[in-house]
Formats: C-alpha cells, structure tokens, sequence
C-alpha cells in the first residue's frame, strides 16, 4: 500500500473511531438523562452497578469499547502526534449533535471555539 493510500485508509478508521465514540457520548447522554443527576460518591458506591446496567449507558459503553478497538489498529499504523489531534472532530460533532439533539446551548464563544477546533484539525490534516 503507498503512503498516500495508508494514510487515507488510517484517516477513515480515525473518523470511523471517532463517530462512534461520539455516538456512545450521545447515547449514555440519553441514559444518564433518564437516571437524573448523580454525585461522585455514586459512581464509587453500589450504585454504579445501576448506572453501567442502564440499558443506554450499557449501550454508550459498548460503542466506546467498539471505538478504541477501532483506535487500536489506527495507532499502530500512524503516528500518535499526527491521529491524536484528530480526535477533536469529535468535540465539534459532540458540540453540534448536544444541540440538535437535547437542544444544549450553543454560545458564539462556543462556536467560535469549534471553529478554531476544525482550523486546527484541518491543519493537522494539510500533513498528508
């Protein structure tokens, strides 16, 4: 494979990680909506046990697992300076999917903030 192809290829499995770590973000979203505000001592408590288990945090988690196994394969094949920065293209569609979808706010300050994110990716990406 030339250095071209493989970088596109690592660049694929990069956006792939990161849409799916984005979605287990949105999914345990829904499911800690439903379980409502929690402490910290919960999560170190018996408690954890019915959060994990909730059926959309279960679901969050298991995309996260599914995601870094997909990360896996994506840091041996290029280099962690160049992928890790890459992983901002999911604070930008966290940011913009929290809106949509729970209806988040969406400050200027917060968008011209993924702005500056994406102008930083893209010109990390202008490496290829």
């Amino acid at each position: 494979m030339k250095a071209g192809e493989k970088q596109m290829s690592v660049l694929i499995l990069v956006l792939l990680s990161v849409s799916i770590a984005v979605s287990g973000q949105l999914i345990m979203k829904k499911g800690m909506n439903t379980i409502g505000f929690i402490t910290i001592g919960e999560v170190f408590s018996i408690k954890i046990f019915s959060i994990i288990f909730q059926k959309y945090v279960f679901i969050g988690f298991m995309l996260y697992l599914l995601a870094s196994l997909i990360w896996l394969v994506v840091i041996s094949q290029e280099e962690l300076s160049f992928v890790y920065p890459l992983i901002a293209i999911g604070y930008i569609l966290t940011t913009i999917l929290s809106k949509l979808i729970f209806n988040e706010s969406l400050s200027m300050f917060r968008f011209f903030g993924i702005l500056l994110i994406c102008s930083g990716v893209y010109l990390i990406v202008l490496k290829i």
